[in-house]
């Protein structure tokens, strides 16, 4: 099998490549830098097969996956920075990449027959109740840029193509790139309390196993929308942040104990408003995963112990 990759120099573009590599497939990798520029890890991904594409580049993107003709494309390339996206003078450039470069890319799947998988988000949404969402919810209701343009991607897919996956995450965390828990152990070092929002409700999926179920779902024809998340149960980010602590301290970081550092909830009111207005139910449905005869992902438990044995911290 031969499979495209977008925003290979990201977290999950990243594990997606190494996941081909393991199972002896060919993978060809993008993103806008020149050459390959995520985390120096030695890992495959570092000198597989790479090219430079920007995906508002409508010309470019057809060129590019005409040529290799791939039998799938892992279109995980996005504009995810939630906040920035608010700001008018970017709202333009998000919604030509999340957007209109997810339409080049479906249209030229569809040239040349080939299965799509497309990572989105529960900020479709609208982020109120606590009723997890279903992964065919049609009630869109985006609160920011950031949702509505991945909404937007997401139209275009199912628009375009019938032989696609649309997989939405949420609370996502992964080696090469910035994330929550990395941000959480770096102020646990230097502060003695953190203040996190209690009021969000969610579960953090691992680059690392969304990579297997990906692949997994690219050796099948179970089309349809999805959500990947971890077993577990569904958490605030100060349950998130309690465990890593935990964890950490498990392995010996005492400075993380509560000795050291006091991990404060507050609610999103609190903590203070952020430009683009976050989702409190992130809570999504994953029973279609195991319905289609997919594996399910481990618990986020045991995410986040293997996790913290690969970062340094």
């Amino acid at each position: 099998m031969k499979v495209f990759v977008t925003g290979v120099n990201g977290q999950l573009g990243h594990d997606v490549m190494n996941e081909l590599n393991k199972r002896g497939y060919e993978g060809l990798g993008s993103d806008i830098a020149e050459c390959y520029s995520g985390v120096a890890d030695g890992s495959a991904v570092t000198t597989m097969p790479y090219v430079s594409l920007d995906i508002t580049d409508e010309e470019k993107v057809k060129k590019v996956i005409e040529e290799y003709k791939p039998d799938a494309i892992v279109h995980c390339a996005a504009w995810t920075a939630v906040d920035m996206a608010e700001d008018d003078d970017k709202v333009e450039k998000v919604r030509a990449i999340n957007a209109d470069g997810t339409k080049y890319i479906a249209e030229a799947c569809k040239e040349i027959d080939s299965k799509m998988v497309y990572i989105s988000t529960d900020y479709v949404f609208n982020g109120q109740g606590e009723r997890p969402w279903q992964p065919d919810d049609k009630n869109y209701e985006p609160l920011n840029v950031y949702g509505q343009t991945k909404l937007e991607g997401e139209l275009n897919v199912s628009g375009i193509l019938d032989k696609y996956f649309i997989v939405r995450i949420a609370w996502v965390f992964g080696l090469n790139g910035k994330n929550f828990i990395k941000t959480m152990v770096n102020v646990g070092k230097s502060h003695d309390e953190v203040r996190v929002v209690n009021d969000q409700i969610g579960t953090p999926p691992y680059t690392l196993d969304l990579s297997r179920l990906l692949v997994d779902m690219l050796a099948t024809e179970k089309y349809g929308y999805y959500h990947a998340n971890h077993e577990g149960g569904y958490i605030s980010w100060y349950d998130f942040t309690k465990e890593i602590f935990r964890q950490a301290v498990a392995l010996g970081r005492t400075e993380y104990d509560e000795n050291h550092v006091t991990v404060s909830p507050v609610t999103t009111e609190e903590y203070g408003v952020s430009k683009a207005a976050r989702p409190f139910n992130s809570r999504l449905d994953k029973s279609k995963l195991t319905a289609n005869g997919f594996t399910p992902l481990p618990t986020w438990q045991d995410a986040v112990a293997r996790y913290l044995k690969e970062i340094e911290f």
